[in-house]
């Protein structure tokens, strides 16, 4: 009989299901967008019961299109947008609050709290991270103090927390499996990276009860079982993973000095940095990889917070283009932005930054400027941002980055990837498999059932679909960065906290 993986990927805006054969080649997928809310400026929060329940109808999709029953299914992995914050009720399985999604900012007065207080060296030191709104210790904070008792009812051991992947866990196996993995956890602001585990003062320095945590697990290993209930068996779950690690396993970054990008709502790059971790001293975080079999391999990160939604902004917000996919089409009819520059700072700035104050900025307009101009420096925008994490990453790990795979649905805008090939002065290398992040959990999951026996099993999968070499002339991407950087930080010099002037 073939054996099939399930991989459940969560993400910003889409929950999907895919099935892989034993060869990992996909044998089908189900997709199913959701909503998020937007309270107030800057502010993004989910319903964590419609994340659920578009779990159960995707998953539920991909058997029926595969045509086959949970008892063919060998193994589920689940890989999940991160730092997302839930909280609920430990009784009834219901969330006390909206579900506080990564990109929120609605807790930077909190942050800034603590960085006056003078935790932020604790929390770099300790974590591998910094004090930002983007991470979860802040958002649990929030939640537990705009709830009724939220404290009171947390230390009597009454409310659960946990990130995505803690969640659809737990209600899979309707409320017997509590875990976490540690790529995960790292992204909490609470995990001691050095020991893998929660830490007291971390946690002390939060006011968060640490009873309300779950078990930290590594990231391929069985972890619970789903109840036969939903699916029709009780289907092993065996890997727990942050997307953005489970692209790097699933790019077969193995090696330290790997680099990926994904380009989805945000952009992510992660360094694979094997055993060293390394404490970055420009802007980027250190965090975990993976965990398996007690073996922990640890990376490189810089977040950049608007990537593809800001060609959503353009379709959506701006009516500049009818389609996504239409950027790249019109980004390739005028040859360049005519000196336009967008900062794409719509929830502040992320890696090498981290400055949640700044807002978007276009600077550069002219009479002659069009809407082609601004769609192409939209697109520009994103692969200046990332330019800035990859000479970041190359100066913390003190090494030239030869070589970006790069994944994710914005991947497959070839004006982006040659204009980033070009900006980077490095092969942008797209592989044949897109969908990097599912086939990473799936690798991980059939390791940890021995599918495969080990990494070696899984090198013959990974082709590259096209590389991206630069053909840009030096004194010309150097003028360009140049000018970015003025962008950058005349957007940082305007800054206002009343959005109604």
């Amino acid at each position: 009989m073939t054996s099939y993986i399930l991989a459940i990927d969560q993400g910003t805006s889409s929950s999907r299901a895919i099935i892989f054969d034993k060869q990992l080649n996909i044998v089908s997928l189900g997709q199913k967008e959701f909503p998020s809310y937007y309270p107030q400026p800057s502010w993004v929060e989910q319903n964590a019961d419609e994340i659920f329940a578009s779990v159960v109808s995707v998953v539920s999709e991909s058997l029926a299109k595969a045509r086959l029953s949970g008892k063919d299914i060998k193994a589920i992995a689940i890989t999940n947008q991160r730092e997302t914050t839930i909280v609920w009720d430990k009784n009834t399985g219901n969330p006390v609050y909206f579900a506080l999604v990564w990109q929120s900012r609605q807790t930077a007065d909190l942050c800034e709290i603590k960085r006056k207080k003078g935790f932020e060296p604790l929390f770099k030191r300790k974590t591998g991270l910094v004090l930002d709104p983007y991470f979860s210790a802040s958002k649990i904070r929030f939640i537990l103090d705009h709830v009724e008792n939220g404290q009171q009812r947390a230390e009597a051991g009454e409310l659960c927390f946990g990130t995505v992947d803690t969640w659809l866990t737990y209600k899979l196996t309707k409320g017997k499996t509590f875990k976490t993995d540690v790529s995960n956890a790292s992204r909490t602001l609470l995990m001691n990276i050095a020991t893998c585990e929660w830490d007291e003062e971390l946690c002390r320095a939060w006011n968060i009860p640490m009873n309300m945590l779950p078990e930290i697990v590594d990231t391929s290993t069985l972890i619970g079982e789903v109840d036969p209930s939903y699916f029709g068996a009780s289907i092993p779950i065996a890997a727990l993973v942050g997307d953005q690690q489970a692209a790097l396993f699933g790019q077969l970054c193995l090696n330290p000095g790997d680099v990926k990008n994904t380009y989805g709502t945000g952009c992510f790059l992660l360094m694979n940095t094997g055993s060293e971790k390394i404490q970055s001293k420009h802007g980027l975080l250190s965090t975990v990889a993976w965990r398996f079999k007690g073996k922990t391999v640890y990376a490189l990160e810089g977040s950049v917070f608007i990537a593809g939604s800001a060609i959503q902004w353009l379709r959506d917000g701006l009516g500049l283009i009818r389609h996504s996919e239409d950027s790249c089409q019109i980004c390739n009819e005028v040859k360049e932005s005519h000196g336009v520059i967008i900062v794409p700072a719509f929830v502040g700035l992320g890696a090498p930054y981290w400055n949640s104050n700044v807002q978007g900025a276009m600077f550069g307009l002219t009479r002659g400027t069009t809407d082609q101009h601004i769609v192409r420096a939209t697109v520009e925008s994103i692969a200046y941002q990332c330019s800035d994490v990859i000479t970041a990453m190359g100066k913390d790990a003190h090494q030239t980055i030869k070589k970006l795979k790069v994944d994710g649905g914005a991947s497959r805008n070839d004006f982006l990837m040659q204009f980033q090939a070009d900006i980077l002065n490095t092969d942008v290398v797209r592989p044949m498999i897109s969908e990097t992040t599912a086939l990473g959990a799936a690798m991980l999951a059939g390791l940890a059932i021995g599918i495969y026996k080990d990494t070696s099993d899984l090198s013959k999968v990974w082709k590259a679909s096209f590389a991206f070499k630069p053909t840009m002339k030096e004194e010309v991407r150097v003028a360009k960065l140049q000018r970015w950087q003025m962008a950058v930080q005349a957007a940082m010099a305007f800054k206002t906290d009343n959005h109604e002037i």
